[in-house]
């Protein structure tokens, strides 16, 4: 039974193009999640930490509303109200405990009139980032290899974007992780796209990408713990992004690092990014399909959220887990 589901978790990571068995586009509505808390590590002694982490909660999420699941994004309020984007351009809010300030619902994406035609498998959305001062988002699409920009509230597409830098990555492996740092700059992370010496190609841009005044952006490199592919990033501060990276594996199945990158100050063509390992989510600990990941602050103290991929297959779940950072994170390493 293992190596069926090893072979179906290959043949859905591996798909050369978008699986159209799954649900499609759902009209906008209410959401009733089912949250089910979870021990980090099912069955065993349960632990305190993952690697340095200091571990706040796990949850198993579920909805009787075929549209849930295929989540690849995530955005956390201050308030843990959560935000969470699937793979064919379904937003989905909710809240961990009863909330009357927010009411859970799901919707697609807003589109332009233009594009109303066009079938939904092709809005592969992979990845998403926000700027807390105007409370606009941006989002990554694979297929079409374009990131756009909605107004506050996702009320409406702003701006749309495609850069021949990002066209040239895979369409199913490109645009898995896009993280806004608090200068204004963007970086975006290919997670299959690999530079001549073995590094995943990564892009800085210097202003929003979705604005066509924005100068090309440079090509970096980034180094994922070995055997791992990145797909997620948000931005820390300035100087550092944190990372999580996914790895299949016939002995694991799904497995995934919590790494850390510290940006140096001056970025040029061909930096080398190198991440730092934070923390390694393989049994016994919670492991799946983690592709989201997001920062929140409670009581001014960073918290790490991260959240899998079910791929609308019995065999995974919606999992959401919840970390704090320790201090002196980004102390520089010796």
């Amino acid at each position: 039974m293992r190596r069926i589901l090893i072979v179906l978790a290959l043949a859905i990571l591996l798909l050369p193009a978008p699986d159209k068995r799954k649900p499609g586009q759902a009209r906008a509505g209410t959401l009733l999640v089912d949250v089910r808390p979870l021990p980090l590590s099912p069955g065993t002694p349960a632990p305190t930490k993952a690697g340095i982490l200091p571990f706040l909660g796990a949850w198993v999420l579920s909805s009787g509303n075929e549209s849930f699941g295929g989540l690849s994004s995530l955005h956390v309020e201050d308030d843990n109200r959560i935000i969470a984007l699937s793979d064919s351009g379904m937003l989905m809010g909710f809240s961990l405990g009863r909330d009357d300030r927010h009411r859970p619902f799901i919707a697609p994406l807003p589109i332009t009139p233009a594009e109303r035609d066009r079938p939904w498998w092709i809005w592969d959305s992979e990845s998403m980032t926000h700027d807390p001062v105007t409370d606009r988002y941006w989002v990554g699409f694979e297929l079409q290899q374009r990131i756009c920009r909605y107004a506050s509230g996702f009320a409406r597409v702003e701006a749309c974007q495609t850069w021949p830098e990002v066209a040239a990555w895979p369409k199913t492996g490109s645009i898995e992780s896009l993280a806004r740092l608090p200068d204004g700059r963007f970086i975006a992370i290919g997670e299959m796209a690999m530079t001549s010496d073995g590094y995943h190609d990564t892009l800085l841009f210097a202003g929003d990408p979705t604005d066509s005044t924005t100068p090309s952006p440079i090509h970096l490199r980034y180094s994922p713990p070995q055997g791992y592919r990145p797909t997620d990033a948000v931005a820390l501060d300035d100087r550092h992004l944190i990372v999580l990276n996914r790895r299949l594996t016939l002995h694991d199945l799904f497995t995934a690092t919590i790494a850390i990158v510290e940006l140096p100050e001056q970025m040029t063509p061909g930096t080398r990014l190198q991440a730092r390992t934070l923390a390694r989510l393989a049994p016994p600990l919670l492991a799946d399909n983690f592709e989201g990941i997001a920062l929140s602050h409670e009581q001014g103290q960073p918290r790490l959220w991260i959240i899998s991929d079910d791929n609308h297959e019995f065999f995974q779940r919606t999992l959401l887990l919840k970390f704090a950072l320790p201090e002196g994170l980004t102390s520089p390493q010796r």
